[in-house]
């Protein structure tokens, strides 16, 4: 059985689901830890953890790499 294990933290709850978009788009299952998503005042500024399944971690850090590296 896979579980969801910490893959980055982002700086903020829009950076997460943009790279949580990413991830799936790229065929990897990934979400936001849901307590760091919590926010009865709308989306949060504050950091939030990047979940992907262990056997996904190295595919995913490769994917966001990618990512980052085209921004640059």
């Amino acid at each position: 059985m896979s579980d969801w294990v910490h893959l980055a933290t982002a700086p903020d709850q829009l950076t997460g689901e943009i790279w949580v978009s990413i991830l799936r788009d790229a065929g990897l299952r990934a979400m936001i830890r849901p307590s760091d998503a919590v926010s009865f005042l709308g989306v949060t500024a504050l950091g939030c953890r990047v979940q992907v399944m262990e056997e996904d971690v190295e595919r995913a850090r490769e994917v966001l790499s990618e990512v980052s590296d085209e921004a640059d």
